[in-house]
């Protein structure tokens, strides 16, 4: 149901926030794109968004621990912002709840909710940090005298590999939740690119893109890293793949409200109501 001229009465009415219910949460940030920044190195795949739950116990990105589910009040209006993937060389865009905020994926050495892969530079470089309890560092870079290639994006669930002679580092893998009822993957890191174009790292898995000639961009609403290109003078480096933000709560408290065309499962396990916001909108307690 959309919030319309009931509801907005409804707000004027109240005029106090009403009572008091839990609501369990999986806010993911938009995937970093890959680094580009020369057309005969390697590049370093994309961070993957950041990653907070507080679902069953599940863990945050980055090792952290199952965050304490929220607090919300009735007839207040949350609203909910759902993080971009980044373009080449960007940092995807954070996703929000309420007081909850998942930082946009690394770009290359850039921090972000992971880190992005470093590209080759004169020498080995250190990958981007991820940020504690969203995600993980991305891969160093490798270069000798006659190859280079770049580290993989870091992932939810583990880091980008370093690049290694001939071998662009792969995405860290992404983190299972079953908040909606199932177990899904996402926020998988991208693939980091060599020099010549062979071995080119693999996207982790939950929606990393792959690297190589022509790169994938991250998955759209998984969070995932962009892949780098290994000849970006052809085709340039993927962009990461947008966020998403889920809600689950007792069908009980479920007030029906919501804008930006979210999808609605309720029933999920018996009992619940899922909310999943693909893109932003907002949610009315």
């Amino acid at each position: 149901m959309s919030l319309g001229a009931n509801k907005v009465a409804l707000l004027g009415v109240a005029g106090s926030m009403g009572p008091e219910y839990t609501v369990d949460f999986l806010v993911i940030a938009g995937g970093g794109g890959a680094g580009q920044f020369s057309t005969n190195t390697g590049q370093g795949g994309g961070g993957a968004g950041g990653y907070r739950n507080s679902y069953g116990g599940e863990t945050s990105g980055g090792g952290g621990s199952s965050e304490t589910e929220l607090t919300i009040n009735e007839r207040v209006v949350y609203t909910i912002t759902v993080g971009a993937g980044g373009a080449t060389n960007v940092n995807g865009s954070d996703s929000i709840f309420s007081s909850i905020t998942s930082l946009g994926g690394g770009h290359c050495a850039a921090v972000g909710g992971c880190g992005g892969g470093h590209w080759y530079a004169v020498t080995s470089g250190g990958g981007g940090a991820g940020t504690t309890n969203q995600g993980y560092a991305g891969g160093h870079g490798s270069a000798n005298a006659y190859h280079a290639s770049g580290g993989g994006g870091g992932g939810t669930a583990g880091v980008g590999a370093n690049g290694a002679y001939d071998n662009g580092g792969n995405g860290g893998n992404g983190r299972a939740s079953s908040i909606t009822g199932s177990s899904v993957t996402r926020g998988g890191g991208g693939g980091g690119s060599t020099e010549i174009g062979n071995a080119s790292g693999s996207g982790g898995t939950g929606g990393g893109g792959d690297s190589g000639p022509s790169p994938s961009a991250g998955g759209v609403n998984e969070g995932g890293g962009g892949g780098a290109a290994s000849n970006p003078s052809v085709t340039p480096a993927a962009a990461g793949g947008s966020g998403v933000v889920i809600l689950r709560m007792a069908d009980a408290n479920y007030s029906g409200v919501t804008t930006g065309s979210p999808t609605v499962a309720t029933g999920v396990g018996g009992t619940d109501t899922v909310i999943t916001f693909n893109s932003s909108g907002s949610y009315y307690g």
